[in-house]
């Protein structure tokens, strides 16, 4: 068996086999975390349920996101989620903290245990041998309650490293590889499991990064085995009770193999505006470069740091470059302080930025216009960065800290005697637990009352499934339409997150700035979409702004996972055309009737579309399973498990 299957196989609900590659199987969660910016909504669901703890063996609640606090909206939402913390029997980890997802690698996280989170970067944890995947808010607060999580059975992907990476080579240029040649929904269905010799030269660190970019490839997870290097991380954060060692069998049987020569691999940077769009660093030597910011949940740990560190050391940032750090967590800052490196970033001139997630989701630190910064983050959408027309590119920090030094992209190899200087000292993790808050016992949870501030609103109901549907195409949107397309994140929209009424208007603005009003007079309307639709964050909000508009369902040519699973759940018909060439027919207002929907959904049979203005007819996969099925036919997943369902 490969590592995936064995741990989902001892997770697998009202049944002891694994089913077929595609098959919906149930898994019970053993851990879930949230953070702020779709927590709030996430634990305003699980209210709803009803029960009087969380289920879970740990549940954790992270404050990350949304730390910019220009009005009340941000600390009333952190204090709801405090308040909520100490009611259900919820870690806490407070702003400042850090990323959640280096926080829960550090303090948390336990090879062999199933982790879901409700941001899409939460496979991280595959880096220590964990089932992490990323999902909705909703599906994490049924998770809470003690539900299953269902999913189809993915396709397991084997990555065969060989060799040792070279000075100047990273991680982040392993992943950046494996996305040029998979591409952003190459891994859409998938696991990606890594085995083979070179994976005893990758520390943990560098394991993270590699399964955290899984996300850009589409895949439901990524992971790790379980071994030596995995048992000496755990024993250095002080958690070596949690380990064991875990990894396939020799004769494991994967969907395919993919083979990457670590000594082979050169630096590589991700052009505007896609993960996938890999270029030698060597092929854009000499382009100026405007901004560099180091950190996020994909590059920020001690040892990325350090590195960064050894190239400035005793530089300074280039003239006409405005460079940030952002350590990924409390602990690392705190170390990075006892090792030199942060004064040594500091006398470089490195802005300080918080242990938060900050510039990678448009929260501060824009780039200026038609900018060039470059990134150590995960997604370089197009306007993501809080600037529209600025060209984002995605490197490795030792990429970023060459640029920062010399004010153009350099290939960081040239700083290779740099990098095997370890002029710094190593100092052990401190275990500093000052800024989590652990779960109240339950006779003084029951004591709590939970704050609401006046941004906080409930959630909206999804509305009844008819039988027929006659309204319009409002949009026809391109391939790989992002989540941040659908729903922006950035100081302006974020803070809106638990008002659903209020984060609607912001809904596909930026394809179409006047979507919002559009769909309020058409009183309900379709939207079309091409290839990977709805890919990027697990942003639950790009399902519930469309849905309150009365987006009925989305014809596209394929879609995203999170997101198609975030429309079923809230009650929205994902409609994959069974000819794609259709996608050209079809134009904005065109006139769709959608009608035998409830047959169709009760049979399996496919979906059939008409446009009223000539009759032409055209079909829809029906590819939704039983229980996804069930669950659009109640109207939603908040009906669907309020009636019994599972």
């Amino acid at each position: 068996m490969t590592l995936t299957e064995k741990i989902l196989q001892k997770h697998l609900v009202g049944t002891d086999k694994l089913p077929e590659r595609g098959k919906d199987i149930a898994i019970k969660i053993d851990q879930t975390l949230t953070q702020d910016a779709t927590g709030t909504m996430a634990y305003l669901q699980f209210e709803t349920i009803g029960v009087e703890r969380v289920k879970t063996e740990l549940s954790v609640s992270y404050i990350d996101h949304n730390t910019l606090q220009e009005d009340f909206k941000n600390m009333d939402d952190h204090r709801y989620l405090q308040s909520v913390a100490a009611k259900y029997g919820i870690w806490f980890s407070r702003a400042g903290n850090g990323i959640c997802h280096q926080v829960h690698l550090e303090r948390f996280g336990a090879p062999g245990k199933t982790l879901l989170g409700s941001d899409s970067h939460t496979p991280t944890g595959g880096g220590i041998g964990m089932i992490a995947i990323g999902a909705g808010g909703l599906d994490v607060a049924v998770a809470m309650a003690g539900g299953a999580f269902h999913l189809n059975m993915p396709k397991i992907f084997g990555v065969k490293l060989t060799g040792a990476l070279k000075p100047g080579v990273s991680a982040k240029d392993v992943i950046l590889e494996l996305l040029r040649r998979e591409t952003v929904k190459g891994g859409v269905g998938a696991v990606y499991e890594y085995f083979g010799p070179g994976v005893a030269n990758l520390s943990v660190p560098q394991r993270a990064t590699i399964t955290n970019m899984g996300a850009e490839l589409g895949a439901t997870c990524s992971i790790f085995p379980a071994d030596k290097i995995c048992g000496d991380f755990l024993k250095t954060v002080g958690r070596s009770e949690c380990f064991q060692e875990m990894e396939a069998d020799g004769d494991a049987d994967y969907d395919k193999v993919i083979e990457i020569d670590l000594s082979s691999l050169e630096p590589l940077a991700a052009c505007p505006h896609s993960p996938d769009a890999g270029t030698a660093v060597k092929d854009l030597a000499g382009k100026k470069v405007n901004q560099v910011v180091i950190g996020s949940c994909t590059n920020s740990s001690p040892a990325d740091l350090t590195a960064v560190a050894e190239i400035v050391r005793g530089k300074h940032i280039a003239p006409g470059v405005e460079a940030g750090i952002a350590p990924g967590s409390r602990g690392t800052l705190i170390q990075i302080e006892k090792s030199g490196v942060l004064g040594e970033l500091i006398r470089a001139g490195f802005r300080i930025l918080e242990s938060a997630c900050g510039p990678c989701i448009g929260m501060g630190f824009a780039p200026n216009s038609e900018g060039v910064s470059l990134r150590t983050f995960n997604r370089n959408f197009k306007g993501r960065s809080g600037t529209a027309d600025a060209g984002i590119y995605l490197v490795s920090p030792e990429t970023a800290a060459a640029a920062a030094v010399n004010g153009f992209i350099t290939d960081p190899r040239d700083f290779a005697e740099n990098l095997e200087s370890h002029s710094f000292k190593t100092v052990p993790f401190e275990k500093d637990d000052g800024m989590l808050i652990s779960p109240l016992p339950p006779e003084k949870a029951a004591e709590v009352e939970i704050l609401r501030g006046p941004n906080i609103k409930p959630c909206p109901a999804a509305p009844e499934l008819p039988d027929s549907l006659t309204l319009p195409i409002l949009l026809k949107a391109g391939d790989n339409v992002s989540t941040d397309d659908i729903m922006p994140a950035g100081a302006k929209v974020l803070p809106l997150r638990s008002n659903i009424p209020e984060i609607s208007k912001f809904t596909l603005e930026r394809i179409d700035a006047g979507f919002y009003q559009r769909a309020v007079d058409a009183k309900g309307c379709f939207i079309l979409g091409g290839e990977n639709y709805g890919q990027g964050s697990s942003r639950e909000h790009a399902a519930l702004g469309p849905m309150y508009l009365g987006v009925r369902a989305v014809i596209t040519k394929s879609f995203a996972r999170i997101h198609k699973a975030n429309l079923i759940n809230y009650g929205i018909i994902p409609l994959v055309l069974e000819n794609p060439s259709v996608y050209e027919k079809l134009e904005n207002n065109d006139m769709i009737e959608f009608s035998g929907i409830r047959k169709a959904l009760q049979e399996g049979t496919p979906f059939v579309l008409k446009r009223k203005s000539d009759g032409f007819t055209f079909t829809a996969k029906n590819d939704l399973d039983q229980r996804a099925r069930d669950i659009l036919l109640a109207g939603g997943r908040a009906s669907y498990t309020r009636n019994g369902g599972q």
